[in-house]
């Protein structure tokens, strides 16, 4: 039960014992007065009708102030639920706000790591081993004729494998290293180390240029640029080393610019 209809029966209540606490009084009044003559019973009446007049008067009072205080409740509420609505709608503006200031400093920061990277470089890096010369196989040399007899090599045996003492450039295997980069990125500069598996010369004292020979070990001339999706791309370096002596660590260096 509302707080508007519980002071409404309070009152109603109250109005409704005023009443007969009057009712009784005029009851005994009338009583004490029906000795007297006719008149004086019509004029004892009165007090009686004016009590029923209140009594109804407070009946239709108290309906109307519940109707009032329930009506009253009822603004009080659409108030609050329009407040609260109100409420709701800016959190959500605040939020929709916040989101976008979120992926706009992400965005930012990230812009900011990347365009730092190209500053600094992107680093690939590969370890290739010693070039293993071919196999060559010893096969006896066959006489035309009647009496044919078969010459060897005196010291290997008939059929016998003795390997190459050298590879060549083109007997080497080549190992392409490619540096990850944004798409949009224009690259300014790529350098080449390469450097003995066991050496410790450090990587500034490292770099060849790319297209020459240094040590049986070559960098391809130019970088290859591919496509690696809508947000990054591959720039690519070619390393070939036909050393049989000895690995190769090979180091690409790419650095650009958004």
């Amino acid at each position: 039960m509302s707080d508007g209809v519980l002071a409404a029966i309070i009152a109603a209540c109250a109005t409704v014992f005023a009443a007969f606490v009057q009712l009784r009084s005029s009851f005994a009044r009338d009583v004490a007065a029906r000795a007297q003559s006719s008149s004086s019973r019509k004029k004892s009446r009165l007090p009686f009708l004016v009590l029923m007049i209140m009594s109804g008067g407070a009946a239709v009072g108290g309906f109307a102030l519940s109707q009032w205080l329930t009506e009253h409740e009822r603004t009080v509420q659409n108030a609050q639920v329009e407040s609260l609505e109100a409420s709701l709608a800016s959190m959500r503006r605040t939020e929709t706000e916040l989101a976008q200031v979120r992926a706009d400093s992400r965005a930012e920061i990230e812009s900011a790591l990347l365009r730092k990277q190209g500053m600094d470089g992107v680093v690939v890096m590969a370890t290739v081993g010693p070039c293993k010369p071919p196999i060559l196989i010893n096969t006896p040399a066959l006489a035309a004729g009647a009496g044919a007899s078969t010459t060897q090599l005196p010291s290997q045996p008939p059929g016998a494998a003795s390997p190459a003492s050298t590879c060549n450039e083109a007997e080497a295997s080549p190992v392409t290293l490619c540096a990850s980069v944004p798409a949009n990125a224009k690259v300014t500069d790529v350098e080449v180390y390469a450097r003995a598996v066991d050496a410790d010369v450090p990587w500034a004292n490292a770099r060849v240029v790319a297209g020459n020979e240094v040590e049986q070990a070559r960098f391809s001339e130019k970088p290859v640029e591919m496509v690696d999706g809508s947000a990054t791309k591959q720039v690519c370096e070619t390393f070939t080393q036909w050393s049989p002596e000895r690995g190769r660590v090979a180091r690409v260096l790419v650095r650009y610019e958004l």
